[in-house]
């Protein structure tokens, strides 16, 4: 079985809050990684999503590093959809 990551960096124009973390983000540019997985046994490779991580600054300040947060793939794509539809102030 072969995993494979796949990185992308996902911008949210405003402070936001997703399913999974317990405190609310700030604007910016986070790093999202995918972890797949292959289906064995088809005659195309294809593969399965097993995982969806988000790296934010540390919960206890941001000069402590970087945190990596487990996230559902839908959660990601409601939080992007609703950041979407805020109005600019």
């Amino acid at each position: 079985m072969t995993i494979r990551s796949r990185r992308e960096v996902v911008t949210f124009k405003h402070p936001f809050q997703m399913r999974g973390i317990d405190r609310q983000l700030p604007a910016g540019a986070y790093e999202v990684i995918t972890e797949e997985e292959t289906i064995e046994g088809l005659s195309l490779p294809t593969f399965r999503r097993i995982a969806t991580i988000i790296v934010v600054s540390a919960a206890a300040s941001p000069s402590a590093g970087m945190e990596m947060i487990s996230i559902g793939s839908v959660d990601l794509s409601d939080a992007q959809r609703l950041d979407a539809s805020t109005p600019d102030e």
